[in-house]
């Protein structure tokens, strides 16, 4: 990135970009949480705790990981808008 292309120095473009990977890779635990863990490696323990009369280690399988990942989603938009603004790269 030049900064005439972003305004920014390249010591500010690794800042932002470092950023930027850590709200990935935070967004990524968090799904890799709900989609791997609760809805394989503990669906068996959570057999017998109910969601809308459906065992919770199924309704992660099927649902939770999904929602989970819309709501990651807004989540990265909104943390992204927020590091933009901090950077001044915020569009007006």
């Amino acid at each position: 990135m030049s900064k005439k292309a972003t305004g920014l120095t390249p010591e500010q473009a690794q800042a932002y970009w470092q950023g930027n990977v850590k709200i990935i890779g935070g967004l990524l635990a968090i799904w890799f949480v709900v989609s791997y863990v609760m809805g394989i490696i503990l669906a068996p323990s959570l057999i017998n705790v109910f969601v809308v009369n459906v065992p919770m280690g199924f309704w992660f399988a099927q649902q939770g990981s999904i929602l989970t990942f819309v709501v990651l989603i807004f989540a990265y938009v909104y943390l992204m808008d927020k590091l933009d603004e901090k950077f001044g790269l915020r569009e007006k």
